[in-house]
């Protein structure tokens, strides 16, 4: 089923060849709905705030991705309504890990994103950091 208007949606094998990556992503969303606005997520357990997978980026990844599931669907919302998607690193030499393990969870998106590398984020243990914005669709 077809959520929102993908605008060029293109794989990173095809747009990034010389990099390991498996991305579903687009130059654009049009959307109609109920937004959500998801903080940026990292790798904390968001019941304890403990760090989890420290020095791991692709571990890190993975937590935040699965925060990421998790507050959608306490939103109403789904991973296939995901819009919009912001990437921090804090070294680009994370980027392989990173965008292997977002394209897991985003394979059929076709998001639109913007990947960003940051001297630091809010803890020093934190290497990835996920921002989404997604649309819960009107019913048709």
């Amino acid at each position: 089923m077809v959520v929102h208007t993908r605008l060029r949606p293109f794989n990173t094998k095809e747009t990034y060849p010389e990099q390991k990556l498996d991305n579903d992503l687009s130059q654009g969303v049009v959307a109609r709905g109920t937004m959500v606005f998801l903080r940026g997520q990292v790798a904390q357990d968001l019941d304890t705030r403990e760090s989890l997978h420290v020095g791991d980026a692709g571990k890190q990844t993975e937590k935040a991705m699965a925060n990421i599931k998790m507050l959608l669907e306490e939103a109403g919302s789904e991973m296939s309504h995901i819009c919009r998607i912001v990437v921090y690193v804090t070294d680009i030499r994370y980027r392989e890990a990173v965008y292997q393990e977002m394209g897991k969870w985003l394979k059929g998106v076709f998001p639109c994103s913007t990947g960003l590398v940051v001297p630091a984020l809010a803890r020093p243990e934190w290497v990835v950091e996920i921002e989404v914005t997604a649309v819960i669709p009107d019913a048709a």
